[in-house]
């Protein structure tokens, strides 16, 4: 698993309530929420190279 880079996030305080409620809806943390959302939009727009030993869909 790759290291995790720690760092400060200013946010709105209502995003990270609408945030907070998302996560727990969907049993995660705020960061791994948030986390979660980078992913997955990273991977829509084809910039998040694929993991090592992961089969690539062709």
């Amino acid at each position: 698993m790759a290291e995790k880079k720690a760092f400060v996030l200013r946010i709105d305080e209502a995003i990270y309530k609408n945030l907070e409620k998302w996560a727990a809806d969907e049993f995660r943390s705020v960061n791994g929420q948030i986390e979660w959302l980078l992913q997955t939009q990273l991977k829509a727009a084809g910039r998040l190279k694929p993991e090592p030993g992961s089969k690539q869909k062709k």
